[in-house]
């Protein structure tokens, strides 16, 4: 059987699990899932160029992070596991407490203290523990790397455990095959911890492997201004010694882990590194909002740099770009723009 049965692809239900034969391979009846995926991609005028969007905020738990939770924890319920632990900013805290609800495995999640009151309350109503840490996204990790080390606990984590990288790689295969399995130019997406870029780039070369599409895209990476470790070393300048808060919570990630990896990911596409600063991001938060689109700022954040990117296109590209959160999350915050 081929990797992608184009065939047999297409009878299947509208879902992210539509292409079984490139995931892990876990029976039917062990998968917990909501039938996820296959999010819509939308036309969206970015000046005079019109870009397509994915609309990824509109997964069961509000952000494309559900991608990789189905996969991670359909493995966790195969394999028999009773309890997870997880270190989020919010969206992957929601995305494996939300699974692990509908599995029956008991869950903790860790998370800055600071973190977005909706995503806080998201992550509880789903009976998970939570663990609120004093200081930033580098710290709330330290704190569950350390619960795990002296725990009988499975890490599942949206950093560290591949098997989540298995289920953000879906976003490839749908956009290709939402584009008649070609492959876009240039796909635009957030630059935090890198399991949406990372998960996307290892998509590609799967399609590209398996001889579906004759190029990897160009992969662009976004960051916040005020925290914006990856663009620092993408341009070579030397990194601060503390970084400031920025709307885009999501991927305020001052250490990222796989960070080397990124850059590769990029430099390998050719692609590029972006920073945008937190008037943008407001800015896009609205021109996004009055065309139907309520995201959080770091959505918001990932479509601003966009924004800059085609400003300095010189030659016409079919480019793709990824909302990753809904902005029920961070109705706080919001309101604090408005």
């Amino acid at each position: 059987m081929p990797l992608f049965p184009l065939d047999l692809i297409a009878k299947r239900a509208p879902t992210l699990w539509r292409y079984e034969e490139a995931l892990p391979a876990i029976a039917h009846t062990k998968r917990v899932t909501f039938q996820e995926g296959f999010t819509p991609l939308l036309p969206y005028r970015v000046g005079k160029l019109e870009v397509m969007l994915k609309l990824d905020y509109l997964f069961p738990t509000g952000s494309y992070k559900d991608r990789g939770a189905t996969v991670l924890m359909s493995h966790a319920n195969q394999e028999g596991i009773k309890e997870v632990v997880q270190d989020s900013s919010g969206n992957a805290g929601c995305a494996i407490a939300g699974y692990a609800a509908r599995a029956g495995i008991e869950c903790t999640i860790f998370v800055p203290a600071n973190t977005s009151p909706a995503k806080i309350v998201q992550i509880n109503m789903y009976g998970a523990k939570i663990r609120l840490i004093e200081g930033d996204r580098d710290a709330t990790a330290s704190a569950c790397k350390s619960h795990v080390s002296t725990h009988n606990v499975y890490y599942a984590s949206h950093v560290h455990n591949a098997l989540f990288f298995e289920g953000t790689k879906t976003l490839a295969y749908e956009i290709c095959e939402q584009l008649g399995w070609q492959a876009p130019d240039t796909v635009v997406l957030p630059a935090g911890n890198g399991t949406l870029l990372l998960g996307a780039y290892q998509g590609f070369q799967d399609l590209a492997q398996a001889g579906i599409i004759t190029k990897i895209p160009k992969l662009i990476g976004i960051q916040a201004q005020n925290c914006a470790p990856l663009y620092a070393l993408w341009v070579g300048k030397e990194l601060p010694t503390s970084w400031l808060p920025t709307a885009a919570e999501g991927i305020a990630i001052p250490t990222p882990y796989l960070g080397d990896k990124m850059i590769a990911a990029m430099r390998q596409t050719n692609g590029a590194c972006i920073a945008v600063s937190e008037d943008d991001i407001k800015k896009q938060l609205f021109q996004l909002a009055r065309q139907g689109y309520y995201v959080e700022p770091t959505a918001a954040c990932v479509i601003a740099g966009l924004e800059e990117y085609a400003r300095n296109l010189t030659k016409s590209e079919k480019i793709v770009s990824v909302l990753t959160g809904t902005g029920l999350k961070a109705t706080e915050k919001i309101q604090l723009l408005l």
